[in-house]
């Protein structure tokens, strides 16, 4: 078992970390910048460091973090999400300073990374993978021409994208011209590579995405899948599991499919598989996203395993603590990402300082969080505060139990989603349990709710200011 591990980010995902090697009885250290020196990331380590005044440098500086982990006596390093967690970089020179990387090695980051080598890969297993080009577009003239042979709409990708960013729907050859230096331009500025492909747009589909596992024995396992069909402008809001979506015929073959990819590349540690699904039940690969996912939680929750555990368990030289037909899956389980935006106002941030905090509780609730009261908020990060789990015995459960949820979450101080996605709950279309990635699009109206609030939580608003004009 490694002895002691790094943990290169920041955040709720640090903090989940943390607790890991906590039960692992493996020790944390923890990074920092000027922003974060009250972050709870920084509380929960057994130790932190300082790197640097700039909010993000000392988060991106691959050298700077593997010389940190070898001064601290770390044999382990976590990347996290975001960040630098599929930057093969930095798996590469821990390759070469001897600290475990915990995740796949600096190649597969690489191939997964570049998208068309993914659908390569994708191919090769035997995988289907939407129609596109065999590799990057060498001009605007060249897209014009392949998307006249594929059909409209396409959709143009940065080959090195990732989180929703660098790419663009393209409904004709006017809105494909118009948007191809675009594309190029937002690759070049948050990718470092101006290389696009193209591939055809499926309309309205699916987001189907599929969890996987695999130690250096040679053993690859599925976790069967999410639903993050739920999403804004390629940002995820709400995830599923298992998919509602989805016949236990269909659940079986994306799993199998999702284990080809992974056996196929060598990969090692967890990833995630992401599908689209057509409205004829076809699935098509998308890409491999070679990290731990924001929404591991509620995998973790309808199969009982721990992801992040076995995670250090995999990068420690163990093999994996279940295998395939022993892995199980029991009720739903959703994730609400609780973002600090304001809905009612085109989702603009709402950075600041948190006046009071209350998490939400109960049977089948879980807060993966690294705000408090009096925590602020700072403006140069993703605007993700909070992560509400729901898990429920089925799916009428999980609605009654996350309504129930969202409202015991009080977060003053700021406005975050969690409100819209109260109305969300409340839609006859995501209570169906049929829904498409067209839907917040499709539902505008949803960002006009009410936030009148309880009688309750006003009267303990007007206490706390009692109490705090008392104390003046």
């Amino acid at each position: 078992m490694l002895k002691k591990v790094l943990i290169a980010n920041r955040g709720e995902i640090a903090v989940r970390i943390a607790r890991a090697c906590r039960e692992l009885g493996v020790r944390s250290v923890a990074i920092y910048t000027e922003a974060d020196r009250y972050a709870l990331h920084v509380k929960k380590a057994d130790e932190a460091h300082f790197v640097g005044l700039d909010p993000l440098q000392g988060y991106l500086n691959p050298h700077q973090l593997v010389n940190l982990a070898v001064e601290t006596g770390c044999d382990g390093l976590h990347p996290g999400y975001g960040f630098l967690s599929e930057n093969p970089e930095l798996a590469a020179i821990c390759a070469q300073r001897g600290v475990k990387f915990i995740g796949p090695d600096a190649r597969v980051i690489a191939a997964m990374g570049d998208k068309t080598e993914a659908r390569r890969c994708a191919e090769r297993a035997g995988v289907p993978v939407t129609p596109g080009t065999d590799g990057n577009l060498a001009s605007v003239d060249e897209a014009l021409v392949f998307a006249q042979k594929i059909g409209y709409p396409v959709m143009l990708k940065a080959t090195s994208g990732g989180g929703g960013r660098g790419i663009r729907r393209c409904n004709d050859a006017k809105e494909l011209q118009q948007n191809y230096q675009r594309v190029i331009s937002e690759a070049t500025k948050a990718f470092g590579r101006a290389d696009v492909f193209m591939e055809k747009c499926i309309v309205n589909p699916r987001h189907i995405e599929v969890q996987v596992l695999a130690d250096s024995l040679g053993n690859t396992v599925h976790l069967f899948e999410r639903d993050c069909s739920i999403q804004r402008r390629n940002q995820k809001l709400i995830e599923l599991a298992p998919s509602p979506q989805l016949d236990d015929t269909q659940r079986h073959y994306i799993g199998e499919l999702a284990v080809k990819v992974a056996r196929e590349v060598g990969y090692e540690n967890a990833g995630t598989v992401e599908f689209l699904l057509d409205s004829d039940g076809s699935f098509y690969f998308m890409e491999m996203n070679t990290r731990v996912q924001v929404e591991h939680t509620i995998t973790e929750e309808i199969t009982g395993i721990d992801i992040v555990r076995e995670q250090i368990r995999i990068a420690s030289g163990l093999p994996l603590s279940v295998q395939q037909e022993s892995i199980t899956y029991t009720g739903f389980a959703a994730q609400f990402r609780i973002n600090a935006e304001d809905p009612k106002n085109g989702f603009l941030p709402s950075f600041g300082r948190i006046s009071r905090y209350y998490s939400a509780g109960g049977p089948g609730v879980r807060t993966d969080a690294a705000i408090y009261t009096g925590y602020t908020i700072p403006p140069y990060y993703d605007s993700m505060c909070a992560k509400l789990v729901v898990w429920a015995r089925n799916w009428d459960e999980l609605l009654q139990r996350s309504t129930r949820a969202l409202e015991d979450m009080q977060i003053y101080g700021i406005q975050t989603t969690r409100h819209y996605y109260r109305e969300i709950l409340q839609h006859p279309e995501f209570r169906s349990g049929s829904f498409n990635t067209g839907f917040v699009e499709a539902h505008p109206e949803l960002t006009q709710y009410s936030t009148k609030r309880r009688p309750e939580f006003l009267a303990a608003a007007i206490a706390a200011a009692i109490a705090a004009q008392s104390g003046m």
